[in-house]
């Protein structure tokens, strides 16, 4: 019998080109956990998420997309050492001149004043490897976090919640995820890297959600996937019109739906970054215009 530890992986084999945006079309099918190898990607999902329908939807977007499917296997991985997995490839990561992530028992020499985040993986999601994970950090160092009360929707390894408390935040933090690996894992982050004050719980982005919106946040992280966000967003909007939310998960091509959501729901945009073929997005509503300086550090503000 399959445990909760279980995965199905899928690799596809790619042109390096067809690698990102392959990427962005299974998160954008709920598939959270990735490895890019050369001419390969890897994904990962629980064994219970794998279905012959989930299968022929994945072969209908992938086909529908790029004109054929990709070649690709399916493997069952029982349960394992994942971190065993990763830490065979796993290197540093500079995120800029103030934020540095490393794996534990990695020999590093920072720059002055640089913040260390020592993140163990496994199968979670926000290594630093992808580009939304490193966005959203470099957003969050941008933003004044010191009295802010903060909710990190799908938190994966914990490294946008640690970052914040690095950062300055000095409130008590929510950090809430559906999977959990994801929350042991981020569990284990938060223990190693002396971030204390930091919630880890079983939410759902969902399902969970009005729940969730019962508490009053100044800002809002939310890493996820283009299909979860079009439908939460409208309802941290409802719930929690005052509320900043910090996006990202979303590919440069679905740029114009972005703006036609927020043009909808009456969210202006502050800042928008690009990395690859991603975007972070830091959005506010658009009645609350008049006070990015909430959210932005003055040496920041354009």
């Amino acid at each position: 019998m399959a445990t909760s530890h279980d995965y199905i992986e899928l690799t596809f084999t790619l042109s390096p080109e067809l690698i990102e945006p392959c990427l962005g079309l299974l998160s954008g099918e709920g598939i959270q956990y990735f490895q890019e190898k050369e001419n390969r990607l890897c994904a990962y999902l629980p064994d219970s998420e794998w279905s012959a329908e989930k299968e022929r939807s994945i072969m209908e977007t992938l086909t529908a997309s790029f004109g054929s499917l990709p070649e690709f296997t399916v493997k069952h991985m029982a349960d394992r050492n994942w971190n065993a997995e990763w830490e065979a490839h796993l290197q540093p990561i500079e995120i800029s001149d103030r934020i540095l992530i490393v794996q534990k028992n990695k020999t590093i020499s920072p720059k002055p004043e640089q913040i260390v985040i020592e993140i163990n993986p496994k199968m979670s999601f926000g290594t630093g490897y992808h580009a939304t994970t490193r966005l959203m950090l470099r957003q969050i160092e941008k933003i004044e976090l010191e009295d802010k009360h903060i909710l990190d929707i799908g938190t994966g390894t914990g490294v946008l919640a640690i970052a914040s408390r690095k950062l300055g935040n000095n409130r008590q933090i929510l950090a809430v995820d559906n999977n959990d690996w994801a929350l042991e894992n981020a569990r284990e982050n938060v223990r190693e890297n002396h971030a204390g004050n930091i919630r880890v719980e079983m939410f759902d982005a969902e399902d969970d959600l009005q729940e969730i919106l019962e508490e009053k946040y100044d800002l809002i992280l939310a890493n996820i996937n283009k299909n979860v966000l079009d439908r939460i967003l409208p309802v941290i909007k409802n719930r929690a019109p005052e509320s900043a939310v910090l996006l990202s998960g979303i590919m440069i091509y679905d740029e114009p739906w972005l703006k036609q959501l927020l043009k909808r729901l009456d969210y202006r945009s502050v800042e928008t970054l690009y990395e690859d073929e991603w975007l972070s997005c830091l959005v506010e509503s658009a009645f609350l215009a008049s006070s990015a300086t909430k959210f932005r550090k003055n040496a920041f503000i354009s």
